[in-house]
């Protein structure tokens, strides 16, 4: 039996290949903690969930959701919108809510990308940007992120013809890998860049709650003209600890929203009509929970980053994401240096080629685990710099 082209040349999914190395080490006996993965060890709020099990018990959320979700879903979206970032949207044209934001940003390319269309897509970068491109037929066209640039795409740099050949662009901010931010001077260049080559913009933005030291990121939909030439990608699950319930959304220009909800509609049979009620109460709700969280991955992000600066390590601490970008020590690639520390200190971290060719000389890490299992996963990095520097010391 032949598979498909598409299925064939796919690369594995990165954090496939990290789970289950992880497995791999625990099936030996071996205790491994991961930095790797961006899931939110804190429990969802204890106020969602209560609305959830709630809405579990009626019978009719038992039953086929409404299409395009549930009309107080959508209308909750559009006052958080406002409420957070003063932008106003209509309900029923310019919200879609999503089984978790990573299904729509994987099926937007199907809307937008026709067979042998570019797309332009940051690198380092989420992987499903460029995935998703090439499973509906397209060429992602790579835009660097460099520290040099504060790893924002230098527009400037895209070639003409390219610029013109492009149907859309993602854009992630703040930045998963990096942890970089956008200012609203930034999203204001993007929308004349759209404008002047005729392409859309697609914004992921999944930690805009999630921010440090006083910072409050801005949606690219505050930009003058964002929602004439785009959408942006938000999400439950890092704001709100929802990763398991699956529940995202796209906002922004109706006739991309639109487009996704007629795929969808072919595609799926929507979300769950309780978690639907649960995302209404996390959004309507009290959101005192975001500023405690943040306050936890402030404390972690600031040990991480002491940590790796004692180990030799060049990071900076981000001002919003779940992540610390890293620099990986002299003379070893990201790979080489994320297999020494699983196999040496059993500590797993994401390599940066990862996240394309250009996450290179990196490496990832989450603030997504326990306090005590930081601690842990600290000492044991103490460990690997204190038998390297033995190590020189007999040389």
């Amino acid at each position: 039996m032949k598979m498909a082209r598409r299925i064939e040349n796919l690369p594995p999914y990165l954090f496939v290949e990290i789970i289950n190395k992880i497995n791999a080490k625990k099936a030996k006996g071996e205790a491994v903690i991961s930095l790797a993965i961006g899931d939110p060890d804190m429990p969802t709020p204890p106020h969602i969930i209560e609305r959830l099990c709630q809405a579990a018990q009626d019978p009719a959320n038992h039953r086929y959701p409404e299409a395009a979700s549930l009309p107080e879903l959508r209308q909750a979206v559009a006052e958080w919108y406002k409420k957070r970032f003063d932008v106003s949207l209509d309900a029923d044209s310019e919200v879609l809510p999503l089984i978790g934001a990573k299904e729509g940003i994987a099926h937007i390319a199907f809307c937008l990308i026709d067979p042998g269309d570019i797309a332009l897509v940051p690198e380092p970068g989420y992987p499903v940007y460029p995935v998703s491109t090439m499973l509906a037929g397209g060429t992602p066209y790579c835009m660097p992120l460099t520290k040099e640039n504060n790893f924002l795409p230098d527009l400037d740099i895209i070639p003409e013809d390219i610029a013109n050949k492009a149907k859309f662009m993602w854009l992630n901010y703040p930045n998963n890998p990096t942890g970089a931010v956008a200012d609203l001077d930034f999203f204001h260049k993007v929308v004349k860049f759209a404008q002047q080559h005729n392409l859309a913009v697609c914004h992921d933005a999944p930690y805009t709650e999630v921010a440090f030291d006083g910072y409050r990121p801005v949606s690219f939909l505050q930009a003058d003209g964002a929602r004439e030439v785009g959408v942006e990608f938000h999400s439950l699950s890092k704001s709100y600890n929802m990763t398991g319930w699956r529940i995202g959304m796209v906002v922004g220009n109706a006739e991309i929203v639109g487009a996704l909800n007629t795929l969808k509609s072919n595609l799926d049979s929507g979300i769950p009509q309780a978690i639907q009620y649960a995302a209404i109460e996390a959004l309507t709700g009290l959101q005192d929970c975001i500023q405690q969280h943040n306050a936890i991955y402030q404390r972690r992000r600031d040990l991480v980053v002491d940590m790796l600066r004692s180990i030799g390590l060049e990071a900076e601490p981000p001002k919003a994401s779940l992540y610390v970008w890293a620099k990986v020590p002299e003379g070893y690639t990201s790979v080489e240096f994320a297999n020494e520390l699983l196999e040496q200190v059993g500590v797993v971290v994401t390599p940066g080629i990862g996240f394309g060719k250009r996450g290179e000389g990196y490496v990832r890490l989450s603030l997504t685990i326990s306090d005590a299992g930081l601690v842990k996963g600290l000492s044991r990095l103490a460990g690997w710099r204190d038998t390297k520097n033995k190590f020189r010391a007999k040389r």
